[in-house]
């Protein structure tokens, strides 16, 4: 009873999806038709500005937090199947929220908050060889990309444990899966960098007038 409620309670609160939110309040917009129709912190920083991006990043990471932790402290004498299990079910709510006809964004955020709790030291490895590469390349999604793969090897490699290579490895799925489309443009050397504006910004347009 216990491990459905939280998974359930888990999905529910990734549903939240904070950049579809923020855009209708800010700018009475469906964030999802503007931009590259991601709802998520980077979409969020081309259509409404820094400002917006990063509360936005902030509130998905937490989202990932808040549960893994939640998960761990309250239920602390439970399977670590659970908390794994509510972390997938935090991320497949942002990807496919119930609140929003099941159209969210690609699960960065939250993902970086749910492995910081659940894999730290392979989380913060591949954290930063991510941060090094968008750097360089400026590329948010290669970034995005290499962290939960780099994360899923790492976790096979540092714990003895089966459960966290496979909890990893469906976390590493989902964000390949989620960023087919963007795979394709890195192929094709058409994917936009950060900072590349393609719609102008929302929040400059307003100051216009």
């Amino acid at each position: 009873m216990v491990f459905a409620v939280g998974v359930i309670l888990s999905y529910l609160i990734g549903s939240l999806s904070f950049s579809t939110i923020i855009g209708r309040i800010v700018a009475h917009i469906d964030i999802r038709q503007h931009g590259s129709g991601n709802a998520g912190a980077t979409n969020t920083l081309r259509v409404l500005g820094v400002k917006w991006a990063i509360l936005v990043l902030v509130l998905d990471i937490a989202k990932g937090v808040v549960v893994v932790l939640a998960a761990s402290r309250w239920f602390p004498n439970t399977s670590p199947l659970f908390l794994y299990s509510c972390g997938i079910a935090v991320i497949v709510g942002h990807n496919w929220p119930v609140f929003f006809r099941f159209k969210g964004g690609k699960g960065v955020a939250t993902t970086i908050g749910v492995l910081a709790v659940s894999m730290f030291h392979p989380a913060i490895i591949a954290g930063a060889f991510a941060l090094a590469l968008i750097s360089v390349t400026r590329y948010v999604s290669l970034g995005s990309l290499s962290f939960t793969t780099l994360t899923s090897v790492l976790a096979a490699i540092m714990y003895p444990s089966v459960i966290p290579s496979i909890f990893g490895a469906i976390v590493a799925a989902f964000s390949i899966l989620r960023h087919r489309q963007n795979i394709v443009r890195l192929w094709n050397g058409t994917e936009r960098r950060i900072f590349e504006k393609k719609e102008a910004n929302l929040s400059s347009k307003e100051e216009e007038h």
